[in-house]
């Protein structure tokens, strides 16, 4: 389900997803279909890992990449959940084939954003 709060995003997110919702920053956003499908990619995740150990690993995977990158940005874009999302969020058939657990490729692969 997808529901619509403007004042509960910070700087630049306009999407978050917290099983079994997704939030976006303006109702606009709900024809974004790069964003919805990154968006559903992260409820995969979230159902994968029975939602509370999902939400641990990525606190725990945040903390630590924040000390390896000393950017609270850099480590965000280099979870691997994240990594996963945005390396396939223009993929729409990507979900149909995805295999189990594939966010975990993508924690040793190295990745920079700008």
């Amino acid at each position: 389900m997808i529901l619509v709060f403007k004042h509960f995003f910070y700087r630049n997110y306009v999407g978050l997803t917290l099983w079994p919702f997704i939030f976006l920053r303006s109702p606009a956003l709900r024809q974004d279909a790069v964003l919805i499908n990154h968006e559903r990619i992260h409820l995969r995740q979230q159902a994968e890992l029975l939602v509370v150990f999902f939400y641990l690993w990525y606190l725990v995977e945040w903390l630590l990449r924040s000390l390896v990158y000393f950017s609270f940005y850099k480590a965000y874009r280099n979870i691997s959940f994240e990594r996963e999302a945005y390396a396939r969020e223009r993929d729409r058939d990507y979900l149909g084939s995805r295999r189990p657990y594939q966010f975990l490729s993508y924690l040793t692969k190295a990745h920079l954003p700008c």
